[in-house]
């Protein structure tokens, strides 16, 4: 079977489970994104890939071929640590090349592919420059250059925009994406950044308690995520209490909802929460037209922050938060009653 697969995967150090029962099967020329807060195992699962860890159980393969007990020089695969790992002694293009020196590549060979990946990452003539003497993201460049030199199968990156600050980060992983899809190349990235694993990845694996816990593209798992971790951790949630109240129906308070994702048809009664995404909901004062699948509360805070107004309700103790448009802003302030209106489709229910 093609593509990367992990079946069965479980890695313990001594009496503690870093890794339990992974099994996920991505195409051939993914990105894929390991997404999970620190401790929950997404490195260890990156570790295993790359053969720097054995598995306790389970396989790792590619392209049909078994990776398990398959030595780190023999894997075919690229790899850029969250440190970048440069070596400050050699020039930028000995550290580029520094992989095929060791495997006999002739100079010439050797100078030739560094201008190449030099180019690519859009850093022309800056071979024979130290490493002291390059920026952050021109560091970063050079360690994905290293990693690509010997046109690996498998492109693996630890946390790669972790030292790298905001504004620079957001730009390069637009380009680290650009340059994957240019590529082709099957490739894994590890993070605790929800934004990056958004903007990068055709499929985002979020992991906590060092297990699976959701696969899925970027969007399915913002729309529909499994369970109230997944919510919280994937972007900002609104989660409130309620109760079913219908097949497809939840009480809120003392109002009534229409739901039409997540865990519905469970039995009248059953405590569950309502989620909906902030750009999903809608606020309007007290007095305009009554919306359907609204319930009512007090505005607690306004923060116009230019490209968005973000409006903060309190519902019965519970905060609700609306992102809207300025032109969408229906000019309320704090301490102003108002209905908070959710759709039905942006509403999902999760178990309590």
């Amino acid at each position: 079977m093609s593509g990367l697969i992990i079946e069965g995967v479980t890695k313990k150090f001594g009496n503690v489970t870093a890794v339990e029962d992974v099994n996920l099967h991505f195409k051939t020329g993914e990105m894929i994104c390991f997404l999970g807060p620190s401790g929950c195992g997404k490195t260890t699962l990156l570790r295993m890939i790359a053969g720097l860890e054995e598995p306790t159980q389970g396989s790792i393969s590619f392209e049909g071929k078994d990776l398990t007990r398959v030595p780190v020089h023999q894997r075919d695969i690229g790899m850029v640590f969250q440190s970048f790992a440069l070596f400050p002694h050699l020039s930028v293009g000995e550290n580029i090349t520094y992989a095929m020196r060791i495997r006999g590549h002739s100079r010439s060979e050797r100078e030739d592919r560094a201008k190449e990946l030099l180019d690519m990452m859009h850093l022309p003539g800056v071979a024979d420059r130290r490493i002291s003497q390059l920026s952050g993201g021109q560091r970063q460049r050079v360690a994905i250059a290293r990693a690509l030199a010997l046109n690996p199968q498998i492109f693996l990156l630890d946390e790669p925009m972790s030292a790298l600050d905001a504004n620079l980060r957001e730009a390069m992983q637009i380009e680290l994406r650009k340059l994957q899809q240019e590529l082709g190349i099957t490739t894994v990235v590890v993070t605790h950044d929800q934004t990056e694993a958004m903007t990068m990845a055709d499929e985002i694996v979020v992991m906590g308690r060092a297990r699976v816990l959701q696969t899925g593209s970027p969007m399915e798992i913002y729309k529909k995520p499994v369970d109230k971790f997944v919510a919280g951790f994937i972007g900002t949630s609104n989660l409130l209490p309620a109760k079913m109240s219908g097949e497809n129906a939840v009480r809120v308070g003392s109002a009534e909802l229409r739901v039409e994702h997540g865990a519905v048809g469970q039995p009248a009664g059953t405590d569950v929460l309502l989620m909906t995404r902030p750009e999903e909901v809608f606020v309007r004062p007290i007095g305009a037209s009554a919306p359907a699948n609204a319930v009512t509360g007090k505005v607690s805070f306004v923060r116009d922050i230019g490209a968005t107004i973000e409006i903060l309700v309190d519902c019965d103790g519970h905060e609700v938060i609306s992102v809207l448009t300025p032109k969408d802003w229906p000019d309320v302030r704090i301490g102003d009653a108002v209905t908070v209106e959710m759709p039905a489709g942006a509403c999902t229910v999760l178990a309590a």
